[in-house]
């Protein structure tokens, strides 16, 4: 696998790590009873959701061969499907606009009523619906699913889209274990920022990867690139 190939299947999944929902919910755990355990099995239940995707993305591209030379056309169609799907989804968010509070909310939502009581049982649950396949994750994983390269590789590839995608996850738990103190502070402040800017953020991210794999696309379609 090239560097290249790596480096935009890096980009891309940290462009999936960047979900205020994972912070939100990391911030709310670390306070819990029992911060360490609740968040490893936050962060098992976001593990067994992305490595269940990636296994079931590299079975179905390998299984039609889009690695393969003679596959050069379905495969750069494939990431400019993904490209123009990741950029209508930031037209449709941007054109809805952000949600704004409603505190008159007659009833909460499922993930309100798990993050209110964070059980075990809860708290896999709550990682395996925060880590739900986004289309930055589909699309990292593609990357190095279509990759010219071995099956050593393309697992090595996975799990470093795999470790980034779930910063938010393993980093706090990492920082909390150094510094309690500071890093709930510090959780806060950056969760409060992100309740103001997540919208702008997820935004961002799909139009940045859109654009990226609109243009790999265009360019591998057109013969620009091999």
């Amino acid at each position: 696998m090239t560097a290249p190939v790596l480096i935009q299947a890096a980009g891309l999944a940290a462009l999936a790590a960047l979900s205020p929902a994972a912070l939100l919910v990391a911030a709310v755990f670390l306070g819990s009873a029992n911060p360490r355990r609740t968040v490893l099995i936050y962060l098992a239940g976001a593990v067994a959701v992305t490595v269940v995707m990636a296994v079931i993305l590299l079975v179905v591209l390998h299984t039609g061969h889009l690695q393969s030379s003679h596959q050069r056309q379905p495969r750069y169609g494939l990431r400019l499907g993904l490209g123009v799907v990741m950029l209508l989804a930031g037209v449709w968010l941007l054109r809805r606009g952000p949600r704004p509070p409603d505190p008159d909310r007659a009833s909460r939502g499922f993930l309100d009523r798990l993050l209110a009581r964070p059980g075990n049982k809860a708290a896999f649950v709550v990682g395996l619906l925060v880590y739900s396949p986004s289309l930055t994750f589909i699309a990292a994983v593609q990357v190095i699913a279509t990759a010219k390269a071995s099956a050593v590789a393309d697992v090595l590839g996975v799990a470093v889209v795999i470790i980034i995608t779930l910063a938010l996850v393993w980093l706090p738990l990492i920082t909390y274990l150094l510094a309690p103190d500071s890093t709930t502070m510090t959780l806060r402040r950056f969760n409060g920022w992100l309740r103001s800017n997540g919208f702008r953020v997820a935004v961002v991210a799909l139009a940045i990867g859109g654009v990226a794999l609109t243009i790999d696309g265009i360019l591998g379609l057109t013969g620009v690139v091999s």
